[in-house]
């Protein structure tokens, strides 16, 4: 069984800034990419920053330059460092990861996710 538990959601004024984490726990082998998603009220989930375990990085056009995604694969942890922050960012962020957790078996998994509000 592998989980996935985020934390670092909350309020922020527009222009802020907050640190996502998101640490994967139990049978592990090895892990592929982490990464972030989010879903914004009445819209589709899209992907905002995903990053391999080699640290090969890919962001959305809308967060380039403002948000930082990186990974500590001594700790099976991936962060968001969200800086600038802007309403449109409102949303559910969730935690993605895809890895093995046996030699031959491939899996998909995701957080439960966590709610970043801008706003004043």
């Amino acid at each position: 069984q592998v989980q996935l538990v985020e934390s670092g959601g909350g309020l922020v004024q527009p222009g802020g800034s907050l640190r996502l984490s998101c640490a994967a726990s139990g049978s592990i082998f090895s892990i592929n990419a982490m990464g972030w998603y989010r879903q914004a009220s009445g819209k589709q989930r899209e992907l905002v920053a995903i990053i391999s375990s080699g640290g090969r990085s890919n962001y959305a056009d809308s967060v380039k330059g403002r948000f930082t995604i990186s990974i500590d694969n001594t700790k099976n942890t991936v962060y968001l460092q969200m800086n600038s922050l802007k309403p449109e960012d409102t949303a559910v962020y969730y935690c993605y990861a895809d890895l093995y957790p046996g030699p031959t078996h491939h899996l998909e998994v995701w957080g439960q996710g966590t709610l970043v509000t801008v706003s004043s």
